[in-house]
């Protein structure tokens, strides 16, 4: 698996970069994924017929509060 590990390397440096974290933390990426993030929950949400809204509801919390500003 050479080449996933070139890639998952590859994918560190970037997200290392500063001005990559700086991007990450701004206004337009905070309104992104919040919309991102929102229509992943909510297709979660009715795939599983809302039988883990609470589990998908606080894993959508933690990735929010990783990307963007708030």
């Amino acid at each position: 698996m050479a080449g996933f590990d070139d890639i998952a390397k590859k994918a560190q440096q970037f997200l290392g970069n500063d001005k990559v974290k700086d991007a990450l933390k701004s206004e337009k990426a905070e309104g992104t994924s919040d919309k991102l993030l929102d229509a992943v929950a909510g297709a979660a949400d009715k795939a599983t017929g809302g039988k883990y809204t609470d589990k998908i509801d606080k894993a959508r919390d933690e990735a929010d509060k990783r990307v963007g500003n708030e």
